[in-house]
């Protein structure tokens, strides 16, 4: 705001009006400082309130993302379960021979078992892990052992003695593995 200048006193005017005049400057001063006061502290609260605003956006944000992340990923432990009951499923069909027709028809009814429960599970998003003759990664196998291989390149997957799964776009149990190296 502009400070206004005291205009002079006319010639021959009385020191009364001189003190009148006087005043009402020091009152309009008074005016214009509280009226920057206030335009201050109205900025600051103005300042204040979108900094508020701002961090409560954020907060919303990150709650959604929370929220979504928890529905996305709710039946993960079901799922975790459930693979046990796969890693079963491939053992009897593994040790199940081909002796008789009793025995093929036990492996037959195995084999769709293992293949609706696991269609049933990818369904839910499982995935299993890529793991044979694929190039070691630690962030989806599990190095058990390693085999000396002068055939196959240092750290590629020789044997997979358990299958590693994905749930989603996470890894809920990496593969056991057999890993090359060279002689």
């Amino acid at each position: 705001m502009k400070k206004r200048s005291a205009p002079e006193p006319a010639a021959g005017g009385s020191a009364e009006n001189s003190a009148s005049h006087d005043a009402s400057v020091e009152i309009e001063d008074n005016r214009e400082a509280a009226a920057d006061s206030l335009h201050d502290e109205l900025e600051e609260a103005k300042d204040k309130y979108l900094r508020l605003y701002a961090e409560f956006e954020n907060y919303k944000k990150k709650a959604l993302k929370d929220r979504e992340e928890l529905i996305k990923y709710s039946n993960e432990s079901l799922v975790y379960e459930l693979l046990s009951v796969i890693d079963n499923l491939e053992m009897a069909l593994k040790h199940i021979g081909d002796e008789n027709g009793a025995l093929e028809t036990l492996k037959k009814g195995v084999e769709n078992t293992h293949r609706e429960l696991l269609r049933t599970l990818e369904k839910s998003g499982l995935k299993e892990i890529e793991a044979s003759e694929k190039t070691f990664d630690p962030a989806y196998h599990h190095a058990m052992s390693t085999e000396e291989n002068a055939d196959l390149e240092p750290d590629t997957v020789v044997e997979e003695f358990r299958k590693g799964y994905m749930y989603k776009d996470k890894v809920l149990r990496p593969s056991l593995v057999k890993v090359s190296k060279r002689p």
